[in-house]
């Protein structure tokens, strides 16, 4: 079984930066894509960025592309969740998601087989 735990999340006025952590459990890690959803209050959820098992892909929605960076330490068992430059259109609580096999898709939550109970970003303007 693998558990997900986010932590990192906050207040921050615009224009700030936030790290967020995912630190995963179990055995799966080093072999598994993983990536970072969010979902703002009366939205759906959306996906942000997503890291290959090798950290040799990454991949991010348009409208965090160039803020925000993904990345992972194997060795840690852990993801992160570098954003920059962030806007008010950025709160929402994240969650992290991990791949428990093959996956056509990154973009699709669907695709995804563990979540973590997520975290609150809150950015002021």
């Amino acid at each position: 079984q693998v558990q997900l735990v986010e932590s990192g999340g906050g207040l921050v006025q615009a224009g700030g930066s936030l790290r967020l952590t995912c630190a995963a459990s179990g055995r799966t890690f080093s072999t598994s894509a993983m990536g970072w959803f969010r979902q703002a209050p009366g939205k759906e959820r959306e996906f942000v960025a997503a890291i290959s098992w090798s950290a040799g892909n990454t991949y991010y929605a348009n409208s965090v592309k160039g803020r925000f960076t993904i990345s992972r330490d194997n060795a840690k068992n852990t993801v992160y969740l570098q954003m920059n430059s962030l806007k008010p259109e950025d709160t929402a609580v994240y969650y992290c998601a991990l791949q428990g096999g093959y996956r056509r898709s990154y973009y699709s939550g669907s695709s995804y087989d563990y979540w973590g109970q997520g975290t609150q970003v809150t950015v002021s303007s």
